[in-house]
């Protein structure tokens, strides 16, 4: 069983507004939602600016007791979730509930809880850490609370592959539903780890941008002066179903999920591949899986971090999978935007992604100022552009060197 899957319904929890609607407006204008921290006290980091969520209030997507017990990551899901449920108009009851399925993608959980908790301990003692702890903190919290709250009781599962866990986990639900194993998924990543030691953490690597005094400017993918990436946070969920399931109830189609791919570098824990050799592979699996061409793909959604080896090695890996096509492809980076989402980046560039082919505009690479010369090609600088787009990719690439593409296609039924 194949099985052609679409997607119905999305939702949207990011730094450039809470809803699609406010999101996708603000990333086709180009416009930044990186700021200086407010969550802490930032001022002896290197980097003090992130792309954090505003005005998001958990009492408003959830009941209020519950809201208090719940961290800021599981609320992202089940905001954005509510939003792609009633997106799509599919109703989960007891008719169907067991066919319908949860996978998520998290890289670090509820970091800011283990932060908390960890305080409390040495402070006032083991007796005083409250009973939710473990449940605030743990990733898989994320699809289990989205399955408690919707009904949703088909295959559940939490990915945890870094950067790439979001698209990983769109993907496997794609297979899900295409072997038969489901009928709808709710499917993306969601990440919320503006913290004090994710800040350090990434800090001591030398990998966060430490343009503190223009934190609009911060993020440049692909830009010469680019110096590292900004740590964001957010959710994208997208609601998944088979077509002929879609097509009986009326509902909107966005696009359809008709590539995936994955591969592992073997190389290095936070350093990609030498000229991408991961990434190639993986744009590959993925083009095959689709079963088109290279020259088929229109734009691609890079996963452009803003660093110095990734974007040089991404955009190589782009040019010995497209070759000459590469210079006729669109390719952006709304990281440039959004910071980077860490384990949500993956569901929210997917909706970004679905959301081009399903209004034919592609948001742009803002703070492209400076051309390097090792990164040429089109990059959709600073502004957003119109155009028809029949498949686009969804680029994702993890620590670890675990990777995962998305093709996305402009749904026709025949």
């Amino acid at each position: 069983m194949d099985r052609r899957v679409v997607i119905t319904g999305v939702g949207l929890v990011t730094p450039l507004g809470i809803g699609v609607d406010a999101t996708w407006q603000a990333l086709c204008a180009g416009e930044s939602g990186i700021t200086e921290i407010s969550r802490f006290d930032a001022s002896g980091f290197a980097t003090r600016i992130a792309a954090e969520v505003k005005g998001f209030d958990p009492a408003d997507h959830l009941p209020k007791k519950e809201a208090r017990r719940t961290s800021n990551f599981i609320a992202y899901a089940i905001a954005a979730t509510r939003m792609a449920l009633a997106d799509s108009g599919l109703i989960i009851d007891e008719s169907n509930g067991t066919r319908v399925g949860v996978v998520t993608g998290c890289g670090l959980g509820g970091l800011h809880i283990l932060e908390e908790v960890t305080r409390i301990v040495d402070k006032r003692g083991p007796k005083r850490v409250t009973p939710f702890f473990i449940p605030m903190m743990i990733g898989n919290m994320a699809p289990g609370m989205i399955s408690i709250h919707f009904g949703a009781k088909g295959p559940n599962a939490s990915m945890a592959t870094a950067c790439a866990a979001g698209s990983h986990a769109i993907g496997d639900a794609c297979d899900l539903i295409r072997r038969g194993k489901a009928d709808a998924m709710i499917a993306g990543g969601v990440e919320s780890t503006i913290t004090e030691t994710a800040i350090a953490g990434f800090n001591a690597m030398k990998a966060l941008s430490t343009r503190n005094d223009e934190p609009e400017k911060a993020s440049r993918p692909f830009d010469a002066d680019r110096d590292g990436f900004i740590i964001g946070e957010g959710c994208g969920i997208m609601i998944l179903e088979t077509m002929e399931a879609a097509l009986a109830r009326g509902a909107t189609i966005y696009a359809e999920v008709s590539g995936y791919g994955m591969s592992g570098d073997g190389y290095h824990m936070t350093s990609p591949a030498p000229d991408g050799d991961g990434a190639v592979r993986c744009m590959q699996a993925a083009i095959e899986d689709a079963g088109i061409t290279y020259a088929s793909v229109d734009y691609i959604n890079a996963h452009g971090t803003s660093t110095p080896l990734n974007d040089l090695y991404e955009t190589r890996a782009i040019k010995t999978v497209f070759k000459e096509h590469a210079y006729k492809l669109c390719v952006s980076s709304t990281k440039s935007m959004t910071g980077h989402l860490l384990g949500g980046a993956g569901g929210v560039e997917g909706v970004f992604s679905a959301l081009s082919i399903h209004h034919g505009i592609i948001p742009p690479t803002i703070n492209y100022e400076t051309p390097d010369e090792e990164c040429d090609l089109d990059y959709v600088p600073n502004k957003a552009r119109e155009k028809e787009i029949t498949y686009a990719m969804s680029n994702s690439f993890g620590f670890g060197g675990t990777n995962a593409t998305l093709i996305f296609k402009k749904f026709q039924a025949d």
